[in-house]
C-alpha cells in the first residue's frame, strides 16, 4: 500500500471513528454497546494502519476480523468473503448427489466430526466422532463455515477428497482419502431383545422417517413387544419437522419443543393425542453424537417423563440458520433461532442431559483405539443398551403411559 493510500485509509478510519463517537454521544440508547464496539474497532484499525511492523493487507485484516466475529457466536454461524461465497454458490449450483456422509461442527476453530452415517464413505475411510479436519481438499478449515466444508465434501460419485485429519488422542494430522458416493437414506435398524423389548435405531431424520417409525411401532405391537428402546446415538442429521412428528408418536400431552430467537417469534410444537402410536414404556439412548433433530425427540420424551434418556450428554446443535447476502458479495450464515426443551432449556447451550448417565467409553482406556465409542448397536454387551434393558425390566416411576 503506497503512502497516499495509507493516509486515505487512516483518514477514513478517523472519520468513521468520529461519526460513531458522535452517534454514541447524541444517541445513547439500546444501541450503546454497538456504538462502543464500532468505536473500539475503528481505534484498533487505526493503530494497525499506523503502528504495525509492516504494511498490513487491509482486506485480509477485515476478512479475518469478520470470520472471527461470526466464529465467536456459535459453531453453526459463519462468514464467507466475496470470493468464498462465489465459490460456495458455484459448488451448490452443481446439485451434487455424492457425499461423504458426515455431520460436522466447529472444534477449536476447525471443522470437526459430530457423527458418521453407517456404511457411508466416511465410515469406510475410518472417520469417527471427535476427528478434526485440519484441511479439506487442500483448504485449511480454520475460519471455514460448516456449509463450505459440506460442499467440499460433496460432488460427483467417485470423486476422491483428500483430508488432513487429527485423530482423537493425537496431535499430528494424518492424510485420509474419502471417495464420495451417493449415500442412500439409512434404514431403520430393528431387533428384538430380552423377551418383549423391541429395539429401533434412527441414524438420520430424512423425509418420511416419522412414517417409517410409525409402521415399525405397529409391527412391534403386533409381534407382542411391550417395551421399546429407541436408539438416537450418532444421529445428527435430518429434518426438524420429521423429529417433531416422530416425538408425537409417543406423547399424548405436553410440549415437544419451542423454537425462538431475537427476531423469531416463539413457535411451540405440542403433542397430539390423535397421532400417538406407542403407549407402552420407552427409553431413549443418547450420546455425544446425538445432535439436531434427534435432540428434539430425546428431550421431548425425557423431560415429559415419558421415558428415560440413557447415555451421554448430547452435542447441542438444535437450531435454525439463515443465509444473509451482504452488498459487497460476501455472506453470513447466521443462527437466528434455537430449539428449547419442554422445560425451557436452550438445547445448543445445554444439550440434552441424560436422566441416567452411562459412558460408552470407559475412563480407564488402554489404547488410542479405545478412545472412540463403539458404533451403536442392539448388542446387550453395549453398556448403554444393557442399562436400558435393566431399566425397562424393572418398573420405574419415570415411565408413564402416553
Amino acid at each position: 500500500m503506497n503512502s497516499l493510500a495509507k493516509k486515505i485509509v487512516i483518514i477514513l478510519s478517523v472519520l468513521v471513528l468520529g461519526y460513531v463517537s458522535t452517534g454514541y454521544v447524541l444517541g445513547r440508547s439500546s444501541d450503546d454497546k454497538a456504538y462502543h464496539a464500532l468505536t473500539v474497532y475503528g481505534e484498533v484499525l487505526q493503530h494497525i494502519q499506523s503502528d504495525y511492523v509492516d504494511e498490513p493487507n487491509i482486506h485480509q485484516v477485515t476478512s479475518g476480523a469478520l470470520h472471527g466475529l461470526l466464529d465467536s457466536l456459535d459453531p453453526q454461524s459463519g462468514y464467507m468473503s466475496p470470493l468464498e461465497y462465489t465459490d460456495y454458490k458455484e459448488k451448490i449450483g452443481r446439485k451434487s448427489v455424492a457425499t461423504a456422509g458426515l455431520a460436522l461442527t466447529k472444534r477449536f476453530g476447525y471443522i470437526g466430526v459430530i457423527a458418521v452415517l453407517p456404511d457411508s464413505p466416511a465410515a469406510k475411510a475410518g472417520l469417527h466422532i471427535g476427528d478434526i479436519f485440519e484441511k479439506i481438499g487442500g483448504f485449511t478449515t480454520g475460519q471455514m463455515a460448516i456449509a463450505q466444508a459440506q460442499v467440499l465434501l460433496s460432488g460427483d460419485a467417485g470423486t476422491v477428497v483428500k483430508l488432513s485429519v487429527i485423530k482423537r488422542g493425537k496431535t499430528e494430522p494424518e492424510d485420509v482419502e474419502v471417495t464420495l458416493a451417493k449415500v442412500p437414506a439409512p434404514k431403520l435398524a430393528e431387533d428384538k431383545l430380552a423377551g418383549d423389548i423391541g429395539y429401533l435405531r434412527i441414524a438420520e431424520f430424512t423425509d418420511g422417517t416419522a412414517k417409517q417409525v410409525r409402521d415399525k411401532l405397529s409391527e412391534f405391537k403386533s409381534q407382542g413387544d411391550l417395551k421399546l428402546i429407541l436408539d438416537l446415538r450418532d444421529c445428527a442429521l435430518g429434518s426438524d419437522q420429521e423429529a417433531i412428528a416422530t416425538a408425537q408418536l409417543f406423547l399424548s400431552s405436553g410440549t415437544i419443543t419451542t423454537l425462538k430467537g431475537q427476531t423469531v417469534a416463539p413457535v411451540a410444537s405440542s403433542a397430539d393425542p390423535s397421532k400417538v402410536v406407542w403407549t407402552q414404556p420407552v427409553d431413549v439412548l443418547i450420546g455425544n453424537g446425538t445432535a439436531g433433530p434427534a435432540e428434539i425427540v430425546a428431550a421431548a420424551i425425557a423431560v415429559n417423563h415419558r421415558g428415560d434418556a440413557i447415555g451421554d450428554r448430547t452435542f447441542g446443535t438444535a437450531s435454525r440458520q439463515k443465509l444473509i447476502e451482504i452488498d459487497d458479495g460476501s455472506a453470513l450464515i447466521l443462527t437466528v433461532a434455537n430449539y428449547y426443551t419442554p422445560e425451557g432449556k436452550e438445547i445448543p447451550a445445554d444439550g440434552v442431559t441424560p436422566t441416567l448417565e452411562v459412558r460408552s467409553v470407559p475412563d480407564d482406556v488402554t489404547s488410542l483405539n479405545d478412545l472412540y465409542p463403539p458404533a451403536p448397536s442392539s448388542s446387550p454387551e453395549d453398556p448403554v443398551v444393557k442399562k436400558a434393558i435393566d431399566m425397562l425390566q424393572s418398573p420405574a416411576p419415570s415411565k408413564k403411559a402416553a
